[in-house]
């Protein structure tokens, strides 16, 4: 009888980590669970209801364009209100650096793991055509 105990908390013991692995997968890649009901309130018995993914068009950000007012220039996608199209910041200004290009316009770089600057610069060398 004592084996058998042994036996059955060893077997126990396997389980437990192999479930939680499979409970990890099914979260990740957004699996139902097996089939099982998974609650998700916490502890209010509820369940919340999942965030909708945004439209596949352009039709709410047209709409939020739409609504925006600027007497200047209105940024198109950042939707800042500047003076001229030069002075628009980038939408990720952590991850990006702003290159103004001779023409009056400026694209966004990403800092690649570069120094500041440095996206820059090759920016120039490759409107040059050096790179």
């Amino acid at each position: 009888m004592r084996s058998l105990s042994f036996v059955l908390l060893a077997l126990a013991t396997l389980l437990t980590p192999i479930s939680a692995q499979f409970g990890f997968f099914d979260q990740m890649f957004g699996g139902g669970g097996g089939g099982q009901e998974q609650h998700h309130g916490h502890g209010h018995g509820g369940h919340q209801r999942q965030q909708q993914n945004a439209p596949s068009d352009g039709a709410g950000y047209r709409a939020q364009y739409a609504r925006l007012h600027c007497d200047n220039y209105l940024c198109p996608d950042t939707l800042a209100c500047v003076h001229f199209p030069h002075h628009c910041p980038c939408p990720w200004p952590a991850h990006e650096e702003k290159v103004e290009l001779a023409d009056g316009q400026r694209i966004c770089v990403s800092h690649g793991g570069f120094k500041a600057g440095e996206a820059a610069r090759k920016v120039e060398l490759a409107r040059k055509g050096l790179l």
